[in-house]
């Protein structure tokens, strides 16, 4: 496919390498770190029950900071490999296809095996002899299910705590006849208090940037 590519008319090249950067957003969402890092802050907020606090547009700037935080050398490389050919031969084609090469090992690295041997089974019906042989779109599926799966089991382990703590309010109000009061609200203050008590977006955060080789 890439020295198809590369016979072509540079014009045509140029037209088809515009049209992939049209997938950027893509990407970036779906291929990086920022999956994780939104679902996991989009959990935590849900948990706390504190609606629109923080600003969901906050939990998403966060999150594409904290991608270019634990992916900034994954970028570097990125650009180091890409530009080289490009210096040399002017060709968008060659840069786009060895700077590719990076986030594919960081895909790879973040991929669960069960996940990577399933597309694997289903694109060749075989294991490649080595991994340099796997496409970045054979990796793309098996790294975003490994992301949704790694994201919402933190975000389970998030809820937990919160849960307890709703249960014992509504238990403790069931206790004193306090029907008429809603217990996620009579709960929100103590979760507050708990989670600045414990440093909680310290926590989460740095668990997040640790979660990544």
């Amino acid at each position: 496919m890439n020295s198809l590519i590369q016979n072509m008319d540079p014009v045509l090249q140029l037209l088809i390498v515009m049209a992939c950067f049209s997938f950027l957003p893509f990407i970036f969402t779906c291929m990086t770190s920022f999956m994780r890092y939104a679902i996991v802050f989009s959990f935590l907020k849900q948990a706390m029950g504190t609606q629109s606090i923080p600003p969901t547009i906050v939990l998403i700037g966060l999150s594409i900071i904290m991608t270019f935080y634990s992916m900034g050398g994954v970028f570097q490389s990125m650009w180091d490999a890409g530009y080289e050919p490009y210096q040399k031969n002017g060709s968008l084609v060659q840069a786009v296809v060895e700077g590719s090469k990076p986030l594919k090992e960081f895909m790879l690295k973040n991929t669960r095996e069960q996940d990577m041997a399933y597309f694997l089974e289903r694109s060749r019906g075989k294991e490649p002899a080595s991994p340099e042989e796997i496409t970045i779109w054979e990796v793309a599926p098996a790294f975003i299910l490994s992301e949704l799966k790694t994201a919402f089991e933190i975000g389970f382990i998030i809820y937990i705590p919160f849960i307890v703590l709703d249960m014992v309010v509504a238990n403790v109000l069931l206790a004193l006849g306090m029907f008429m009061l809603s217990p996620t609200i009579i709960s929100l203050p103590f979760k507050l208090l708990i989670f600045i008590a414990v440093d909680g977006w310290s926590l989460v955060v740095h668990g997040l940037a640790q979660s990544y080789n």
